[in-house]
């Protein structure tokens, strides 16, 4: 390239980069991405603007990232110094936060010279409202270890509107009286915002009162049991501010992450994702989970980006991808296309044309199954972490069996209770006063527990717990929703086990931990029923959710109960956000539209959540809408593939000991 022609997306870096080093600021040359392969298949992935490390697990970020702090504050704590620490909240680090509180409570890590400074917070509200920030950080990190009270900072959400200002001026200036910060986490949102800097914030910008965004306020709306209870606006750390530190580490966990880490790391610089800004630090650094790093080149067509070692399963991807941006089947793609695609070594190493085509074409095609578990009657166990996954998720799939004839049980891990609007659940209330009254057996303990339920749903402030009474009548609720589908689907009630698990009984959206009381509930039904093939949730897009924590809680059972002689095969299936992509999955069960019908009769049976759930997530469609148009669209995928054509396909992936 002549010295003059230089790429306008270049100059505009250069322009932020002089930027950066302005207001005192050392000069320091902007580092290339380390490009080393670490252990496993944790790597630096190639093709990023901003060095991205992925890791195989959430679990494996939590501890990468606290090992950083932790080898941190040793060295400041052997130094004499304090450890200035910038904090973020929300489902991404309290992994990070619950391995630092077991490195003091087990390994002596001590937090007694740390200094921190939280993110942001919402406007208005109290230090205790159940949402606050203050109170999270409280409860998930520093009620847990000895960092002294006088060096916690957070944002005050209770301040007068004349004081904001004034506060926030003060906050900028307590970072500088602290040193600065040296290492600062961060989550990134949906929109690409790092602490609350949506899209428009400013390069320059500092701690301030910003407004939220929709998007930003909607991925909020469980926490506070619904959008309306959305504070509309926020205290949040500046871009500035937090490109100041000294290092900063970005998380993302979670296949939801994904579209907007791409963005973040392999697109230009813009405030349109102020997560993009971290390409001009000196020492930032992405850490991925791999469903975060899912759309990743590196990591979608790593063909692109370098050789690559093609296995059966790069393979089939590589080839599948090839006829969905050539718009072509499988068996009618050509040597030309490969080439043009840069998929030459393919042919090369795995050549000729016509084998590869075909070892593809005939992976698909066997995976479609019409007898998903074999001819002779087995007992089955689908695994529905809340009372309606099983049906949305793979209702026909559930019915096929029966009409097969197979022993088929439904395991609910949780009651879902909190998925219940508060008139839904007053509607059955009121529903058991006249039922009392009509048949003459109200009595002083019916009216007065009437009267207790609905004093409590009144009187509850919005994110607030319900009482336990409430709870349980919300969990009743769920119950006969899922029984009466499940009914609908041929399973009849005594083949239904209703879990509970324990983690879930917080009554808030966030849970606690899965522990061993969890896992011994899923070992003893194993035990009990001694399944040939059961059925799990294998939803990534929530590293911290609910599925995700169901789907740990069962297998770690199979190991327990596997060194017991027991080992059932395993199938994976999505719950109703996402589905496998085409290269992922190993089976279909195909679904005619009568089949499809009664699948949908059996999600109708959910009628706390129809029309509109209480988390209906960013997909605003009714549960039955998404579970036919996923099913449909699965099945018009393998059709422009070339494979035999069908209604509707639910797919699924075997478990191979990751998820």
């Amino acid at each position: 390239m002549r010295r003059g022609a230089i790429k306008w997306e270049r100059v505009l870096q250069w322009h932020y980069r002089a930027e950066y080093m302005k207001a005192d600021r050392p000069m320091t040359t902007v580092r290339t991405p380390p490009r080393r392969k670490l252990s496993g298949s944790s790597q630096y992935l190639e093709h990023t603007k901003l060095p991205t490390l992925m890791l195989k697990s959430p679990a494996d970020v939590d501890k990468h990232v606290a090992l950083e702090v932790e080898s941190l504050i040793r060295v400041n704590n052997s130094a004499g110094v304090p450890t200035v620490l910038g904090l973020p909240t929300g489902s991404t680090p309290i992994g990070v936060y619950r391995e630092l509180i077991r490195l003091h409570r087990e390994e002596g890590l001590d937090f007694s010279q740390v200094i921190t400074f939280n993110l942001d917070e919402y406007y208005p509200i109290p230090p205790t409202a159940i949402q606050s920030y203050n109170r999270w950080m409280r409860a998930n990190f520093f009620d847990h270890v000895n960092i002294p009270e006088e060096n916690i900072n957070i944002p005050k959400g209770d301040l007068a509107p004349e004081e904001v200002d004034g506060f926030c001026d003060e906050y900028e200036r307590a970072i500088e009286r602290a040193g600065g910060i040296q290492l600062q986490l961060l989550g990134i949102g949906r929109t690409g915002h790092i602490a609350f800097n949506e899209p428009g914030s400013a390069r320059n910008s500092q701690t301030r009162l910003v407004t939220l965004d929709p998007q930003t306020r909607s991925d909020a709306a469980s926490s506070f049991f619904g959008d309306d209870n959305v504070p509309l606006q926020a205290i949040t750390m500046g871009v500035d501010s937090i490109l100041s530190a000294k290092k900063i580490i970005i998380i993302a966990l979670g296949e939801h992450k994904a579209p907007i880490v791409r963005r973040a790391v392999e697109g230009d610089v813009t405030e349109k994702v102020t997560a993009s800004f971290l390409q001009l630090h000196p020492n930032a650094v992405m850490v991925v989970d791999e469903a975060a790093a899912r759309e990743l080149t590196a990591v979608q067509t790593p063909w692109l980006v370098g050789r690559v070692k093609w296995t059966p399963y790069l393979e089939k991807r590589a080839v599948i991808w090839l006829a969905e941006q050539t718009g072509k089947p499988l068996q009618r793609l050509s040597q030309h296309d490969f080439i043009e695609h840069h998929l030459h070594e393919l042919l090369r190493e795995k050549g000729p044309i016509e084998v590869i085509r075909q070892r593809t074409f005939d992976a698909l095609l066997q995976g479609i199954c019409m007898q998903p578990a074999g001819p002779k009657p087995q007992t089955i166990v689908v695994f529905s972490p809340h009372p309606d996954d099983d049906v949305i998720s793979m209702g026909g799939t559930l019915i096929t069996l029966v009409d097969q004839k197979h022993d088929v049980h439904i395991a609910y891990q949780t009651s879902g209770s909190l998925a219940v609007f508060d008139h839904d659940a007053e509607r059955h209330i009121d529903f058991m006063h006249q039922l009392h009254a009509m048949f003459g057996l109200e009595t002083d303990l019916t009216r007065e527990l009437d009267r207790k339920l609905r004093t409590a749903i009144a009187n509850k402030q919005p994110g607030e717990p319900d009482s336990p009474e409430v709870q349980k009548i919300k969990a009743l609720i769920r119950q006969t929703e899922a029984t009466t589908a499940a009914a609908e689907a041929g399973v009849p009630e005594d083949k239904l086990h209703f879990l509970n698990l324990p983690f879930y009984q917080t009554g808030k959206v966030e849970k606690a931990p899965i522990t061993s009381a969890d896992v011994e509930i899923i070992a003893t039904l194993l035990r009990q029923l001694r399944p040939q093939q059961i059925y799990v949730a294998g939803d990534l897009s929530d590293p911290h959710g609910t599925h995700r924590m169901c789907a740990r809680a069962i297998l770690q059972a199979l190991e327990v109960v596997a060194a017991e002689g027991l080992t059932p095969e395993v199938w994976l299936y999505r719950g109703a956000w996402q589905e496998y992509e085409p290269y992922e999955i190993e089976r279909v069960v195909p679904l005619s539209p009568e089949l499809v019908e009664r699948k949908k009769q059996a999600i109708f049976r959910h009628e706390s959540q129809k029309d509109a759930p209480l988390f209906p997530g960013s997909d605003k469609r009714e549960f039955w809408v998404r579970a036919e148009d996923r099913t449909k669209h699965t099945a018009t995928i393998f059709n422009q593939l070339g494979l035999p054509e069908y209604y509707a396909l639910e797919a699924f992936v075997r478990y191979n000991g990751q998820l």
